[in-house]
């Protein structure tokens, strides 16, 4: 009489694994509830502030009505996207935000990095400490602050920056009123807010450096400078590339609040970038459709561009966002 095989009776092998796998996943969660806990509010505030909203870009591909919604709304296409290349102001501002982010890659970037190198140089403790809350600071104040101090500084009857320049015989500049400084204004103030706290992350860099590096290359003669650039940078260089990935993912959204704030009809030629345009054409103008295709547009230029940065930083470096 035939016998039955021995795997008679039971569970498939795969499902016998899929089954460990899934207890072996939930052990591990149960293991660090308190950290998954924790994270339950971003995981929320992403959900609900990032990934729902995402839903609502198919607009830009219809001719939106508030009153009919997304079901009864006529849809167009590509119409909003030829629209917007074929606007007479548009190329105009995105010029101006290509710029004004390449000025802020170029000298804003670096900042932090320089602070933080300087911050680590310095011996005396206290010292470091009170000069690290004095650069913090700026980054907690709002850009309604930043914009009325910067106001009263470069004011071109009362302002420090102006009277300081009438002792050398300059006649007083209005830097907020002309379109050939709003664009250094913009990111020189926002340099000054923020380049203080970006240096975080690479002052926890420079700590995790093996303070024999410095001690081996001090005894074969090589001064401050020269550890500087052949110890501290490299160890940074991975932080580097990683905020810089990240920089590059955001290249053309500046920031409205900290364009908004300093804009005037003086230096709206070279100041206005897609952020407040969007703000005046899908607000107060209520073209939802076509600035949501401006916002798209934003979108996939940095989805680009972190794909290019970090397929060149793997190639490079081996250092990548993933």
């Amino acid at each position: 009489m035939a016998t039955k095989p021995e795997t008679a009776g039971r569970m498939p092998g795969g499902m016998h694994r899929g089954r460990k796998e899934g207890s072996r996943t939930f052990r591990q969660m149960w293991k660090y509830k308190a950290l998954y806990l924790i994270s339950i509010p971003g995981i929320l505030y992403f959900l609900i502030f990032k990934y729902i909203p995402l839903g609502g870009s198919v607009i830009a591909f219809q001719d939106y009505n508030i009153f009919k919604g997304f079901t009864g709304s006529e849809w167009v296409g590509f119409a909003h996207f030829a629209a917007m290349f074929e606007h007479y102001d548009f190329l105009r501002i995105l010029k101006n935000t290509v710029l004004i982010g390449i000025y802020d890659l170029v000298i804003a970037f670096p900042a932090p990095i320089v602070l933080a190198i300087l911050l680590n140089e310095l011996r005396l403790i206290v010292f470091k400490r009170i000069l690290q809350t004095v650069v913090y600071m700026p980054h907690f104040l709002s850009w309604v602050v930043i914009a009325g101090m910067s106001v009263a500084i470069l004011s071109p009857t009362t302002g420090v920056l102006n009277q300081f320049l009438g002792f050398f015989g300059i006649e007083p500049l209005y830097f907020l009123g002309d379109n050939s400084y709003i664009r250094s204004v913009l990111v020189g103030s926002g340099m000054w807010r923020d380049a203080g706290y970006g240096t975080i992350l690479y002052l926890a860099a420079l700590a995790g450096i093996n303070p024999e590096l410095y001690e081996a290359a001090q005894m074969d003669g090589a001064n401050r400078w020269k550890q500087t650039l052949r110890i501290t940078l490299p160890a940074l260089i991975p932080t580097i590339m990683i905020l810089f990935l990240l920089h590059m993912g955001k290249f053309l959204d500046f920031g409205f609040e900290r364009v908004w704030v300093f804009l005037n009809a003086l230096n709206t030629e070279n100041g206005e970038i897609l952020d407040t345009y969007i703000y005046r054409a899908g607000l107060l103008s209520q073209q939802y459709s076509y600035t949501t295709a401006v916002g798209i547009f934003k979108s996939l230029v940095g989805l680009v561009l972190v794909m290019v940065g970090n397929y060149l930083s793997k190639k490079s470096t081996g250092e990548g966002l993933y």
